[in-house]
């Protein structure tokens, strides 16, 4: 469809009017433009939003195989706004008139990110004061249910090229804690984490690969439940900063999606119609922050 849109000649030669064979319903027209990198190849699933003069969110979805974007949307004033991993965020305005019902941007080419400064080369590791390891869980394909580990320990050891680096994190297990104790007294059971045979889970990644700007993918082993799986952290690297007690610190943000079977965490209660008590998929969500080894803080 969007590659018509761009793409379709007449036998004369001539692109004919992108609306021509499509539907617009009255006091509506169309919004277009492709997305390209600084080659002028499309960018695939950049995210776009269309938002009103009021900024609010009219449609929003991803550029096509082609880095196409079409969007039928009411007569108005609209801000248009473009974003994708490792490269900067565009945006532009859009007006759709009775008169004129095709609003194209045309190519819109992305820049790429700017990369923040690195951390400097050594050991490193976890300041659990202000970081989080959290997950998400569908329950009953209805809501979501949040929880986090409240104890875990990590070390990081940064090579003079971050692709040389390492890292080892433990989380306990026992630690989990969705804030209601009846189900977390679950999870730590035999139908779940089985905390009493398997106490701890672990991670340990050396490949750490530069996706452009300021994202990493970090891939490792996962160990949880006594079974061990590759897992790939899409990580958001935050910067260097030195804190109030004059230390310097790191700042990462990552997310995982792990399958709990793949684990043989395979307890499961159906409702009526086959819905699942609790879904299969889990989101690990990671914000962390690191510290030079051996930094000491009074935080309690």
């Amino acid at each position: 469809m969007i590659s018509r849109l761009f793409g379709r000649r007449t036998a004369a030669g001539q692109k004919n009017n992108p609306l021509s064979g499509l539907s617009v319903p009255p006091g509506a027209g169309l919004l277009t433009c492709r997305v390209l990198d600084p080659v002028s190849e499309p960018v695939r699933q950049a995210e776009f939003t269309v938002s009103d003069a009021q900024g609010r969110k009219i449609v929003s979805g991803e550029t096509d195989p082609f880095g196409g974007v079409a969007a039928m949307v009411p007569v108005g004033e609209y801000r248009v706004a473009v974003s994708a991993e490792s490269y900067s965020p565009y945006r532009a305005s859009a007006s759709i008139t009775e008169d004129s019902k095709l609003a194209s941007l045309g190519d819109i080419t992305l820049q790429t990110a700017p990369s923040l400064p690195l951390p400097t080369a050594g050991e490193w590791e976890i300041e659990p004061a202000h970081s989080r390891i959290g997950f998400v869980a569908r329950h009953i394909g209805l809501a979501r249910v949040y929880g986090r580990f409240d104890n875990f320990a990590g070390a990081i050891r940064l090579g003079n090229s971050i692709e040389d680096s390492a890292m080892h994190v433990v989380i306990d297990a026992a630690s989990i804690d969705t804030n209601v104790q009846m189900r977390d007294d679950h999870l730590r059971s035999g139908d779940f984490l089985d905390v009493e045979n398997y106490p701890t889970m672990e991670f340990y990644s050396d490949r750490f690969q530069h996706k452009g700007g300021n994202n990493w993918l970090i891939t490792g082993a996962l160990t949880l439940h006594g079974v061990t799986r590759t897992v790939a952290l899409e990580a958001a690297y935050g910067g260097v900063r030195v804190g109030m007690e004059n230390e310097t610190r790191a700042a990462v943000r990552a997310t995982a999606e792990l399958h709990r079977e793949d684990y043989t965490i395979n307890w499961q209660t159906m409702l009526a119609r086959g819905i699942a008590v609790v879904g299969s998929s889990i989101k690990i969500e990671l914000d962390i922050q690191i510290v030079p080894k051996g930094t000491e803080l009074q935080f309690k």
